[in-house]
């Protein structure tokens, strides 16, 4: 048995092991669980992929005179004002207001169209210029009523990404057999199931290797866009009573969390805005976590392949809440570029970079070994008992006569 505080003793006397997720699975084959035990500290795993449940939160600073922002746009994306004065939130999919397109001709080229909110957001980021327009409720207080300026992260107080659902443990296998081309957002999906689209990297994402949410937590501290962030509260849909495989992994949709850290401080290389044709705009986000080596049922975790995670093959053409499944198919398979689905050979696409994501555990590994980042116990547990309620429209209506 380790502690936290030993292995960060031994990453502040740069004496602390660490192995990236995929380096683990490797050991483990050749070594044996209990040989890799006792020579590792941490194991870093990381993901690239789209996080569309993902925003910033925004401080502008006040005004002379001092404006109430009802209304604002950032590059003609709209952001919500419903908070103080000069509080914003950009949701990573947020769209532009057409007419003001229309009537501001120096916004960027393209705004009505691909760009959305996770484009401003890395555009902030980045330390680009960005045109703000507001509108504001005239009061006593707060006296002015419109607001035109430009932006960028070194002119604004408060710039952090606070993200409602990220990392999610598992996810689906999107396909399509209807007669038509339906655009999602898994992307396109092909008639007659022309071919099968996952978002998840698989076996090195970082909540497959802690099934059970033993040791990430609220509070646990992480890579967040190049930038450290923060566990900061179970996700929405968290659904951790997700049907598991004995190995404790999910065999869908499962676990998630929401993030939070400081924007100024990440690298636009992570976040990346992104569109998906037909459906709307999103966010790709690097997120790595560091698994510590408390004891063997770590490492046992970690050593989970390919093979033995799957993910369910779910129809689109059916357009409810519950859709038809072909089966559960691994992420070995999916890897090949090619499933069998209803006795058909399917090609195969990621929309996750596998590559990406194994550069951001090799980045925190890095982090860790040069003493940039520690561990931090987290204050509280995810919660394991979250069902997952849906709303349904036939639900009985209560009389008040």
């Amino acid at each position: 048995m380790r502690t936290i505080a030993e292995i960060n003793d031994k990453i502040s006397r740069g004496q602390a092991v660490v192995w990236t997720v995929a380096e683990i699975k490797a050991k483990v084959a050749r070594l044996g669980i209990a040989q890799v035990f006792k020579q590792v500290d941490v194991v870093t795993a990381g993901t690239f992929e789209p996080m569309e449940s993902s925003g910033a939160m925004i401080n502008l600073g006040h005004t002379d005179p001092p404006i109430k922002i009802r209304q604002c746009w950032l590059d003609g994306i709209a952001a919500y004002a419903g908070f103080g004065a000069v509080d914003l939130y950009l949701g990573a999919t947020a769209v532009a207001d057409y007419n003001l397109q229309e009537s501001d001709p120096n916004l960027r080229e393209g705004v009505a169209g691909e760009r959305g909110g996770g484009h401003v957001i890395e555009d902030l980021i980045a330390g680009k210029s960005i045109s703000l327009k507001a509108i504001g409720q005239k009061t006593d207080c707060y006296p002015r009523a419109i607001w035109e300026n430009t932006i960028t992260k070194h002119d604004i107080n408060q710039f952090y990404l606070f993200n409602p659902r990220n990392l999610y443990q598992n996810f689906i296998v999107g396909v399509n057999g209807g007669d038509r081309t339906l655009y999602t957002y898994l992307g396109a999906l092909q008639p007659r199931l022309g071919n099968a689209v996952y978002s998840n990297p698989g076996a090195i994402s970082p909540l497959l290797n802690d099934p059970n949410l033993d040791l990430v937590g609220i509070g646990s501290k992480i890579f967040l866009g190049g930038g450290i962030g923060y566990v900061a509260w179970e996700g929405t849909q968290h659904f951790p009573l997700q049907k598991r495989l004995p190995n404790h992994t999910p065999i869908g949709p499962a676990a998630t969390v929401a993030l939070i850290g400081d924007a100024k401080q990440m690298d636009a290389a992570w976040v990346r805005g992104c569109y998906f044709k037909n459906y709307g705009p999103s966010i790709m986000i690097g997120v790595g976590v560091a698994l510590p080596v408390l004891n063997e049922a770590v490492i046992r975790n970690c050593a989970v392949a390919d093979r033995d995670v799957v993910a369910p093959v779910i129809d689109f053409s059916i357009p409810r809440r519950v859709r038809p499944t072909f089966g559960l198919v691994s992420y070995e398979q999916l890897q090949k570029g090619h499933v069998t689905i209803d006795g058909k050979s399917v090609r195969t696409a990621p929309l996750a970079s596998r590559y990406r994501s194994l550069q951001v555990a090799q980045e925190l590994k890095q982090w860790i070994e040069t003493g940039k980042f520690t561990l931090t116990e987290p204050v509280a547990p995810l919660p394991s008992d979250r069902t997952f309620m849906p709303q349904d429209t036939n639900r009985s209506i209560i009389s008040l006569e």
